[in-house]
C-alpha cells in the first residue's frame, strides 16, 4: 500500500526553524519527484518546493528561496524540508506529494500520491 506521511510541524515564532519529514511506505522515494505544498485557510494550494527523481533539479517558489531545503534520505526512504527565517505568512498546512515521473510539476494535479498534511503556524 502506497503512503506517505508528513511529520515535523508545529507552533513556531517568527525567524525560527522547523524541519519537516516526509517518510514514504509501499514504495521507493528515489524514484519519484516528491513535491512540497501548502495551503492556508481561504487560500489554493500551492506549490512550495521540490525535488526531481535522483535529485536532478529541485524548484522552490519564489517566497521561500534562500530559507526553504528540501532533501532527500534514500536509506530512510524520506524526504525533509527545511524551513528557516520563518514568518507568518509560512502559516499553512503543509503536504507531501509523489508524481510518478523524473521531473518536477508545479500544481497539485500533477502528484498521484499525497500525505495527510502537517501543520506550521508561524506565530508570536
Amino acid at each position: 500500500q502506497v503512503q506517505l506521511v508528513e511529520s515535523g510541524g508545529g507552533l513556531v515564532q517568527p525567524g525560527g526553524s522547523l524541519r519537516l519529514s516526509c517518510a514514504a511506505s509501499g514504495f521507493t522515494l528515489d524514484s519519484y519527484a516528491i513535491g512540497w505544498f501548502r495551503q492556508a485557510p481561504g487560500k489554493e494550494r500551492e506549490g512550495v518546493s521540490c525535488v526531481s527523481s535522483s535529485n536532478v533539479s529541485t524548484y522552490y517558489i519564489d517566497s521561500v528561496k534562500g530559507r526553504f531545503t528540501i532533501s532527500r534520505d534514500n536509506a530512510k526512504n524520506t524526504v525533509y524540508l527545511q524551513m528557516n527565517s520563518l514568518k507568518p505568512e509560512d502559516t499553512a498546512v503543509y503536504y507531501c506529494a509523489a508524481r510518478g515521473f523524473w521531473n518536477c510539476d508545479n500544481v497539485p494535479q500533477g502528484y498521484a500520491y499525497w500525505g495527510q498534511g502537517t501543520q506550521v503556524t508561524v506565530s508570536s
